[in-house]
């Protein structure tokens, strides 16, 4: 079972993801109606791992015996100046995540729930990928200074990325 501190923190946590996600699939759509079709692509698979985050965390919840209690979600952004704009935020927001993650992990110990960090230490994996890969874009972005035949090829690459649900175990 777990504890009142613990359960709460991995509600505000599942909000979180789901957050996450809309705001994912708000890039899709605004980089879809800029005629980018690959970033639209890249942005909706990062909203559909969002969502298996989310997942992931109510089902550990709900194994442990804990009460899943979904919020509401506030409004993301749905504009942005620019690609690089938005991958600004992309950024910004996993390392908001990342610290968000991070405080989870601190309560489970302070709470000395041990399979609560075990399981935390997945996200805590994931989101040095995450933060990874919005840099990466991020520094090409910025190399390309946002335009031209550089967000083209981009645009062409990020179309081939599918979505691979790392939250299953076999």
């Amino acid at each position: 079972m777990l504890k009142e501190k613990i359960i709460n923190a991995i509600n505000d946590q599942i909000n979180a993801e789901q957050y996450s996600a809309l705001l994912y699939l708000s890039m899709s759509a605004w980089f879809n109606a800029k005629g980018l079709p690959g970033f639209a692509n890249w942005m909706y698979v990062q909203y559909q791992e969002e969502l298996s985050h989310a997942n992931k965390l109510f089902n550990y919840a709900n194994e442990r015996g804990g009460r899943v209690l979904l919020k509401a979600i506030e409004q993301m952004p749905t504009e942005w100046e620019n690609i690089v704009e938005a991958m600004e935020e992309t950024l910004k927001h996993e390392q908001h995540v990342t610290a968000l993650i991070n405080n989870l992990v601190d309560i489970a110990i302070e709470e000395k729930d041990h399979a609560t960090q075990s399981f935390l230490q997945w996200f805590v994996d994931e989101q040095v990928e995450e933060e990874a890969n919005a840099s990466e874009i991020l520094d090409t972005l910025r190399l390309v200074n946002g335009q031209g035949n550089g967000i083209f090829m981009l645009d062409r690459e990020f179309r081939n990325r599918t979505f691979v649900d790392g939250t299953v175990t076999e």
